[in-house]
């Protein structure tokens, strides 16, 4: 342990002591650190503060992880993941590992939930067709002004609803006259 903690008379803890000596390998913290394009050079100082506030780190996060033991009806002697995972989701200052540590779920929670969002389909616009010009799925039911409800009749046999307005100008001797395109 890199610090060890003293005490007052009264018990309580005045101070960590830092003795100089961390429990994480100082070579490797330097290598982490160079993989850093940003960080030109850094010095034997900088990466012990940046290996002992790492120790600090790692054990606030088992402390707030041994925390959600004991706060259970049965406690256990270990800490598992599950509840770094519940200390992440609950702590405000552990919020953003939230990805980093994830709470797990069963293989049947994912598959039901799963299905469960595929099973919503998209709100569609009226009018809305796919890329393909393909009707998208029904998913209200709205009354047709013959009474009929237009969900009972499968999209694929219902006629497309498009609407073809087409000028005819006849001549008055009624022959059909040819139109030529002249280039300018």
């Amino acid at each position: 342990m890199p610090a060890k903690d003293t005490k007052t008379a009264s018990g309580s803890d005045a101070a960590l002591e830092i003795t100089g000596q961390t429990s994480l390998p100082i070579s490797r913290i330097k290598k982490i650190i160079q993989l850093d394009d940003d960080i030109v050079q850094c010095s034997s100082n900088a990466t012990f503060v940046v290996a002992m506030a790492t120790e600090l780190f790692i054990q606030y996060l088992v402390e707030q992880g041994h925390n959600v033991v004991k706060s259970e009806r049965k406690p256990r002697k270990t800490v598992q993941y599950k509840d770094l995972a519940t200390a992440v989701s609950r702590i405000d200052n552990l919020e953003f590992l939230a990805d980093v540590i994830p709470k797990t779920t069963t293989y049947k929670q994912f598959k039901q939930k799963q299905v469960k969002d595929s099973s919503k389909e998209v709100e569609v616009e009226k009018g809305q067709r796919a890329l393909n010009g393909a009707l998208p799925p029904v998913t209200e039911s709205p009354e047709t002004p013959n009474g009929k409800d237009e969900a009972s009749v499968p999209r694929s046999s219902r006629p497309p609803t498009m609407t073809m307005l087409v000028d005819e100008a006849e001549d008055s001797h009624g022959k059909d006259d040819d139109v030529e395109m002249a280039d300018q």
